[in-house]
């Protein structure tokens, strides 16, 4: 066993890809501390040795309202209920000026499943937004959004992702991926699209050029296979990306957050991730995604000092100080970050920070 692990892991040091079954065993078999330390080196080959990037951007949820009703989600509100909000134009105005005096320049916009709104609406937002902020960078919706406002306003995806970004849509998050197999899928989210529509709107806006990432939710009703399965979806895919396009530009692995919700209400003996697990499964990332250059510690969901130990195991970026945050910390997290704080936490790492655009290209 020793021998295939130690075989496995060269392998994969030499940027060869692994398969489903080569992955599922070096998960179940190797050390915590030879995945961190092979993640590590592919880590440095694969992007600049001792940097850590980060970024300034802000979270705006343009609504509550939304009828997806995803299991784990305490943020949302069915259409009609009497606490649903929208955000105003003055509102936006008044987060992005804060966003641009904090020295950032980057909004992720979601706003969940809105029957109320077909492609106009999000065309009209985005143009004034951009006409009053020309510099302003929309990283907004994400795969399953864009699936229902093609089928709301009767287009196809790529009609509906090429109106989105005419209208000044520059990035789409790999928000709703959960897990990418729709047996998890029909437990924790019914309503959101399946996995291979998912893959479909990501596959598109690759092949408009758009500018993506990909992420997983993990730790509550899927296997571990799944979880390579999910892996392997998305290397798939950015393996299929034409030459000029950026595809993934990151992949953001996440446990899910749960206090409070009706998974948690339905399956009360989901066990919390674990340190040695998130470490684990972000090692198992770089090893199984050596075709993506970023790998981001989600500090928000485990912590400074976890983040700390992921960017020795794999992690080259800390994403974004999140000046607001309301989706995930609906269901239990509380940690919180500022500049100062995201540049001490990676000093102290023993990173240099570097403060990053969208496109991950460095600030100054």
């Amino acid at each position: 066993m020793k021998h295939r692990i130690k075989d496995l892991l060269k392998k994969v040091e030499d940027l060869n890809f692994l398969s489903a079954e080569e992955l599922l065993f070096l998960y179940q078999q190797a050390t915590l501390g030879e995945l961190i330390s092979t993640a590590h080196n592919l880590r440095t080959k694969l992007t600049t040795p001792g940097i850590v990037t980060w970024i300034i951007d802000r979270n705006i949820n343009i609504s509550n309202r939304c009828f997806c009703g995803c299991k784990f989600c305490n943020f949302h509100r069915k259409p009609g209920s009497p606490d649903t909000f929208e955000t105003t134009l003055d509102e936006y105005r008044e987060k992005i000026q804060d966003l641009f005096q904090l020295g950032g320049n980057q909004v992720l916009l979601q706003g969940g499943l809105n029957p109320y709104w077909d492609i106009s609406y999000y065309e009209q937002l985005f143009k004034t937004l951009k006409q009053e902020f020309p510099t302003l960078k929309l990283h907004a919706l994400g795969p399953p959004e864009v699936h229902f406002i093609a089928k709301k306003s009767k287009l196809s995806i790529e009609q509906t992702l090429q109106r989105l970004m005419d209208a000044g849509l520059d990035s789409l998050p790999g928000a709703g991926a959960e897990i990418l197999v729709d047996r998890v899928r029909k437990l924790v989210s019914p309503n959101k699209c399946t996995a291979n529509q998912w893959l479909e709107v990501m596959r598109i806006a690759h092949n408009l050029g758009m500018l993506t990432s990909a992420t997983m939710v993990f730790g509550h009703l899927e296997t571990l296979e799944e979880r390579i399965e999910h892996l392997l979806k998305i290397r798939e895919l950015q393996s299929k990306i034409p030459n000029d396009s950026p595809g993934f530009k990151a992949f953001i692995p996440w446990p899910i957050q749960k206090s409070g919700t009706e998974l948690e209400r339905n399956y009360p003996n989901i066990q919390p991730v674990t340190r040695s697990e998130y470490l684990r499964l972000l090692a198992i990332s770089r090893i199984g995604l050596i075709n993506i250059q970023n790998i981001q510690a989600s500090w928000l969901t485990v912590g400074k000092e976890t983040a700390q130990v992921a960017l020795w195991g794999g992690a080259n970026d800390m994403g974004s100080i999140m000046i607001e945050e309301k989706v995930v910390s609906a269901a239990g997290t509380n940690f919180s970050m500022t500049k100062e704080e995201m540049i001490a936490t990676i000093r102290l790492a023993g990173f240099t920070p570097m403060q990053r655009n969208q496109d991950y290209s460095l600030v100054g």
